[in-house]
């Protein structure tokens, strides 16, 4: 079970999480977006043939999240892409030695730390997919969408069916403490809700000290459930309701 959130001193754009460019005068592209040049078009975002049955075969937990496309936002168009470690590692575990995330997601140092996160998630049964977040096609966000009822989490609080949780990580320094962390979150409890018609509400659980998190939840559409013991910090769980998606 991940540690929930990352805070910034301005907000939490670096929000929920879960229990590392070089200027020349070649005008290098940002290390972000060469990765992802390489991509081919295709929807699938480059898997082959092998890659997306298997996939497809442990999608079913989430719906095939794979498969859930685009959402706009205020922001731009946000898409989720299952992470492929060998293409995403480098990014992620740069953003994770960040000196802001790394005190919530407690996973800085060599690639090693990241990649066995990262593998935990992506060699399971598909209850939770580590997502990078393209806004307007950039690398910008790191995801992790799960099932919290059939999460270790589901043992400290009222967990119902289908429930799913969301942690969220900013990682240019440049789009944190701008609000950008609760449009984002909005958009992507709402896609949830959207392509997982079984799924009723969408759950949270930042630590409660982690004011900022708690309030870019709260501007996301959340609200403050309860306060929860979990083993790693006192958390607040934090939801979005099917019902009250309208009204918050």
């Amino acid at each position: 079970m991940p540690p929930t959130d990352a805070s910034t001193p301005a907000s939490t754009d670096t929000a929920s999480a879960p229990t590392s460019n070089e200027d020349t005068l070649e005008l290098r592209l940002p290390d972000d977006l060469l990765a992802f040049l390489s991509e081919d078009g295709d929807t699938r975002g480059g898997r082959t043939e092998a890659e997306q049955e298997a996939l497809s075969a442990k999608g079913e937990l989430l719906d095939h999240l794979a498969d859930w496309g685009p959402v706009v936002t205020p922001a731009g168009t946000l898409r989720l892409v299952p992470v492929r470690l060998e293409r995403e590692l480098p990014l992620i575990s740069r953003w994770m030695n960040d000196a802001a995330v790394a005190s919530s997601w407690k996973l800085a140092g060599p690639e090693d730390v990241t990649a066995h996160h990262l593998r935990a998630q992506l060699d399971g049964d598909g209850r939770s997919v580590p997502c990078l977040g393209l806004l307007n096609g950039a690398p910008m966000s790191y995801w992790e969408i799960y099932r919290a009822d059939l999460d270790p989490v589901a043992r400290h609080y009222p967990a119902r069916p289908h429930d799913t949780g969301i942690h969220l990580l900013i990682g240019p320094v440049a789009d944190r403490g701008r609000g950008l962390g609760s449009v984002l979150l909005r958009a992507v409890a709402d896609l949830v809700l959207d392509r997982r018609p079984s799924c009723a509400r969408v759950i949270a659980e930042p630590d409660l000290r982690n004011f900022p998190s708690v309030a870019a939840f709260l501007s996301a559409g959340f609200r403050f459930s309860s306060e929860v013991d979990l083993p790693d910090k006192r958390a607040a769980l934090m939801i979005r309701d099917r019902l009250l998606r309208d009204l918050m």
